[in-house]
């Protein structure tokens, strides 16, 4: 059994899916791009700045569900071009603190959009109080 999270801060599509969702202890968010919440709109044209606005909206979608960036403990992220892994890296590594969630990259066709992440977040603890 599954729990709905929504968000009144996150964006909100025209399409068939949660913002995330609690299984037991753990909270799946799905994939976030980097647009405007409220215009739906890109917040730039550079992977730094798509990417901050990606994890914010993240971030908003975990507050809903009592949670911070601090329980994520697994990140996906689907980059429209490879190329730009050294600027998401710059830029991840000034939004989520040590030790870092585990971690995917991949490049996939994005249309538009330079990033899109999912994370998948533990609720009962923060990282680095786990074990």
């Amino acid at each position: 059994m599954s729990i709905e999270i929504k968000a009144s801060n996150a964006p909100h599509f025209p399409l068939p899916f949660s913002h995330a969702l609690r299984a037991g202890d753990f909270v799946y968010v799905s994939g976030q791009v980097g647009v405007d919440p409220e215009t739906r709109e890109l917040v730039g044209d550079s992977i730094e700045a798509q990417t901050i606005q990606s994890v914010r909206n993240i971030e908003s979608i975990l507050q809903a569900a009592g949670l911070t960036l601090d329980h994520v403990i697994k990140v996906n992220a689907h980059l429209s071009c490879l190329s730009d892994s050294p600027a998401y890296n710059k830029a991840y590594e000034t939004l989520f603190s040590k030790p870092y969630p585990t971690r995917t990259t991949v490049q996939s066709g994005l249309g538009n959009y330079l990033i899109e992440i999912d994370v998948i977040a533990y609720a009962p603890t923060r990282r680095g109080e786990i074990g």
